[in-house]
């Protein structure tokens, strides 16, 4: 399948205090924002957020198995945390094409909403399809 500009994917995914934990054992990453209810209760959240590269892995499953698909490699990616993910959020990620330059590099705008339609990640990643 031949990619072009406008090409676009969707998924949602719903982040469970188990899939933090697993992420967090499988990264060692096991900062209270994320599992102490005390603690993140004192922070501007509130309450225990979702790890931001764990929500990544949502845009990141999107590029290997849709847009763009078998065998891209990941270059690069700005990614832009605006808002907080919380456990048990649905979150739903769109990816754009914008470009595809003379190297065959493809740029793809990365957006994540939450359940109320706030933009809670944003970015724009490069890949290139071999």
């Amino acid at each position: 399948m031949e990619i072009k500009v406008g090409d676009k994917a969707i998924a949602q995914k719903r982040f469970t205090y188990e899939s933090v934990e697993a992420y967090a054992k499988l990264t060692g990453d096991y900062n209270p924002i994320h599992f102490d209810e005390e603690y993140a209760g004192k922070t501007i959240f509130k309450k225990p957020i979702v790890h931001g590269p764990l929500v990544i892995t949502l845009v990141t499953t999107l590029f290997a198995k849709e847009l763009p698909g078998k065998g891209s490699v990941y270059l690069n990616h700005d990614i832009y945390f605006l808002g907080p993910v919380y456990y048990d959020e649905t979150i739903t990620a769109e990816l754009e094409v914008t470009e595809i330059n003379e190297k065959g590099h493809i740029f793809i705008k990365t957006s994540c909403y939450n359940e109320r339609r706030e933009e809670v990640i944003s970015g724009l990643a490069r890949l290139k399809k071999y």
